[in-house]
């Protein structure tokens, strides 16, 4: 029977996998075409086995996305007991880490996502906690998987830049950040953020009509955080970036700025288009 493996492959051990074969079920056997590396795509790869002391085991897979600014892994899992065949669905949590050439480039908890490092060969180890009610299940583990990527790193549409990254106590600093779109597609709009430390006493403002310091509490509370900004910005465009003129007051306690960008790259409807870029942080001391 002819199959064509897709161009992501998953590696367990010493064993190379294809991902998917399709077989039709009437006239000769076809494979479905394989998908182009820039394609967004997920790889999974069972990663281990969890038992428990009266039968109980769950099967982890390890799974990593491609193909888009954002590198999302996840740990479905598959539930049973000794004595039945029968498979629970089940609940999984925990921590991962991923290390290529023995460095590593992203983790965090699960499931969650991370900067697309971009195309090669990952290990990827998790910590894990598997629940299932039906099946009595609740297993704590390591387990790991290594998957080889090959779609590759899409290139940067926008970024943030600020003059200065360091701040000092009992010192108001001026900041200049200019936030940059440098591609063609998507359009003008964007969220620019700024937040500190609460409880700090950092406070962050702006003369700039297109930003505030957010209001949070239930109506018709008036609270705002003053240790964070919000900026909308409408008119990023290639060529022409925008500049957010911000003051940071800090007293006698320290406290990190960190900053981020939320934009939209509009494809019709899809939802998977959109992009949250981190931006510098400031450090103080």
């Amino acid at each position: 029977m002819p199959t064509r493996p897709t161009t992501l492959r998953a590696l367990t051990g010493a064993a190379l996998l294809p991902l998917a074969l399709v077989t039709p079920a009437w006239g000769s056997p076809a494979a479905a075409p394989a998908p182009r590396a820039e394609d967004p795509a997920t790889l999974c790869a069972v990663a281990g086995t969890l038992r428990g002391d009266h039968g109980q085991h769950a099967l982890v897979s390890l799974c990593a996305g491609s193909g888009t600014p954002q590198f999302a892994v996840s740990a479905p899992a598959s539930c049973g007991r000794a004595g039945t065949r029968v498979r629970y669905s089940c609940r999984t949590n925990g921590t991962w880490s991923a290390k290529r050439s023995g460095k590593t480039l992203a983790g965090g908890p699960l499931p969650g996502s991370g900067d697309y490092p971009g195309p090669g060969t990952y290990d990827i180890t998790a910590t894990v906690r598997v629940r299932s009610a039906p099946a009595g299940v609740d297993l704590t583990g390591q387990v790991r998987a290594t998957l080889t990527l090959t779609a590759p790193k899409a290139p940067p549409t926008h970024a943030i830049t600020v003059d200065r990254t360091t701040l000092r106590r009992n010192t108001t600093t001026t900041l200049v950040y200019t936030v940059r779109r440098d591609s063609a597609e998507g359009d003008g709009s964007a969220r620019f953020g700024l937040i500190g430390e609460a409880g700090s006493g950092v406070r962050i403002a702006t003369s700039d009509a297109r930003c505030v310091n957010p209001l949070v509490g239930k109506y018709p509370a008036k609270t705002r955080l003053p240790y964070s900004l919000d900026c909308a910005l409408t008119e990023l465009q290639p060529g022409h970036p925008e500049q957010v003129k911000v003051r940071v007051t800090v007293g006698a306690t320290c406290s990190t700025v960190v900053s981020k960008l939320g934009y939209w790259m509009p494809d019709g409807q899809a939802l998977y288009t959109g992009g949250m870029l981190k931006g510098p942080e400031l450090t103080c001391s």
